[in-house]
C-alpha cells in the first residue's frame, strides 16, 4: 500500500468541516486519487468526489465515502483533536468535530482505491468511488445525482459502504432487510398571545402550550405504534421567550422522527399535527401551530441477496464470528439515494471501532452506554488500528465479490 492511512486519518480529524464546506477535504481527496491513477471529478454536489477506476470488462461497482463533520466541541484529549471551528446553516460560529467517523471513512475508501489499484490483476471491471458531501443533512447524496453523478460516472451493478460505529474493532454489522431508520426533522412553530408576566390572564401562553404538547408526543410511541414496529420521537430543541417576567409571542419546537416504513413514518407525521392543533384550540391558540419537514432521510434497507452475496463474501475473508447482525439501527443514512437512483441493491454495513477489551468489559459489567462512547458524542474516538486496516480489506472484499 502506497498511502499512509494514519497520517491520513488523524490530518482528516484535525480538520474537520461542516456539510458543503468540504473544501479541504474534497481537495485532500482529489489529490490522492489523482495521483493513484484515477478519472477524477470535483464539484459534484457543490463539494462531491467521484474517482473512476477503470480495468477491463466487466461489473461496475460504487464505493461510497461521506466526508462532512459536526458541529461539536471535542473533548478526547488526542494528540490530533480538532479545535477547528466552522459557520453552521443558521449562520452561528460553532465548533467542529468528525464526531460521526466520517474521516474514518474516508480514509478507509482511500486506502480501499489504493488496494484495488496496487492489485488490478486480480479483478476485472470498473469502481467508482464516490467521496460524498452533506450526509449530515441528508441531502448530499441526492445533491450528487441531482448534480449528474450517473453521468460523471458509470451507472453501478451495486452500491457498497459502510459507517464506523461503537462495536468492537475487528466485527462487521451487516443486516439484510430495513437496516437504518428513515428520520424527518420535524419543526413545531407555536403561536401565542404574549403579554406581561405579573397578568398571565390576558395571554396565551406558548411556553405552556409547548409543554404540554411535548408531554402528549410522549404517548405517540408508546400508545399509537404497534409493539411489533419501531419507532421513534425526540423532541430535541425548545426555543421561547427572551426575558423572564415576558411572556412570548411564539414557541418553537425540534423535533426527530424515526422510524423503517412508510406507514410508521405517515402515523407518527400524522399524530405530530393531530396534538399540536389540538392541544393549540384546547388552549384557545389564535392559530394552530406550523408543522414542517426539515432534512428526511430514507430508511436503508439492505437488498437481502445482495446482502447475502456480500455476507459470504465476509465470513469467506474475516470468518462467521466476526460478522454479526447488530439489530435494527436508529440511526439515518441517505446513501440509499445513491442506490435508488441507479435502481441497484444497496449493502452497507457497520465496523467496529473500539478496543475490543474494553467493549468486553463494558459489556459484563453493563456500561456500555456510558463506557463506550457512541457516535455524535464529544467523546467519540475510534481506535486507529485495526479499525483503518479492517474498513479498508472490507470494501476491497467486498467489492471484488461483485467485480470479475
Amino acid at each position: 500500500m502506497t498511502l499512509d492511512l494514519e497520517a491520513i486519518y488523524t490530518d482528516l480529524h484535525r480538520h474537520p468541516e461542516l456539510s458543503y464546506a468540504e473544501h479541504r477535504t474534497a481537495g485532500l481527496v482529489a489529490d490522492h486519487l489523482t495521483a493513484l491513477g484515477l478519472d477524477v471529478r470535483t464539484g459534484v454536489g457543490r463539494t462531491g468526489v467521484v474517482g473512476i477506476l477503470a480495468n477491463g470488462e466487466g461489473p461496475t461497482v460504487l464505493l461510497r465515502a461521506d466526508m462532512d463533520a459536526l458541529p461539536v466541541q471535542e473533548e478526547t484529549g488526542l494528540p490530533y483533536a480538532s479545535t477547528a471551528r466552522g459557520t453552521d446553516p443558521d449562520g452561528n460560529d460553532v465548533p467542529v468535530m468528525h464526531a460521526c467517523g466520517h474521516d474514518v471513512h474516508v480514509t478507509c475508501l482511500l486506502g480501499a482505491v489504493d488496494a484495488l489499484v496496487a492489485d488490478r490483476g486480480s479483478w476485472s471491471g470498473t469502481v467508482v468511488a464516490v467521496f460524498q458531501p452533506a450526509e449530515e443533512l441528508g441531502t448530499g447524496a441526492q445533491a450528487m445525482v441531482d448534480d449528474g453523478l450517473y453521468e460523471h460516472a458509470p451507472r453501478p451493478d451495486v452500491v457498497l459502504g459502510q459507517h464506523v460505529s461503537p462495536l468492537p474493532a475487528g466485527v462487521l454489522g451487516l443486516r439484510s432487510g430495513p437496516a437504518f431508520a428513515g428520520a424527518d426533522a420535524v419543526r413545531v412553530q407555536i403561536v401565542g398571545r404574549g403579554g406581561h408576566g405579573s397578568r398571565p390572564e390576558t395571554t396565551v401562553d406558548p411556553v405552556v402550550l409547548a409543554a404540554s404538547i411535548i408531554m402528549r408526543l410522549q404517548t405517540v410511541v408508546a400508545r399509537e405504534i404497534a409493539a411489533t414496529d419501531t419507532a421513534v420521537l425526540t423532541v430535541g430543541t425548545v426555543h421561547a421567550g427572551t426575558k423572564e417576567n415576558i411572556i412570548p409571542d411564539e414557541a418553537t419546537l425540534g423535533l426527530s422522527v424515526r422510524s423503517y416504513t412508510p406507514e410508521v413514518r405517515e402515523r407518527l407525521l400524522g399524530a405530530i399535527r393531530r396534538i399540536t392543533a389540538g392541544e393549540a384550540a384546547a388552549a384557545g391558540a389564535p392559530a394552530a401551530p406550523e408543522v414542517t419537514i426539515g432534512y428526511s432521510f430514507p430508511a436503508l434497507v439492505n437488498e437481502p441477496s445482495a446482502t447475502d452475496r456480500t455476507r459470504a463474501a465476509f465470513h469467506a475473508a474475516f470468518g462467521a464470528p466476526t460478522v454479526t447482525d447488530p439489530g435494527l439501527v436508529t440511526g439515518s443514512e441517505d446513501v440509499p439515494a445513491l442506490a435508488t437512483a441507479a435502481g441497484v441493491p444497496l449493502v452497507y454495513w457497520l465496523l467496529g471501532s473500539q478496543d475490543p477489551q474494553r467493549f468486553a468489559a463494558a459489556l459484563a459489567a453493563g456500561t456500555l452506554d456510558s463506557d463506550i462512547p457512541s457516535n455524535h458524542s464529544p467523546h467519540f474516538a475510534p481506535q486507529l488500528h485495526p479499525t483503518l486496516e479492517h474498513g479498508v480489506e472490507a470494501l476491497v472484499v467486498a467489492a471484488k465479490e461483485w467485480l470479475g
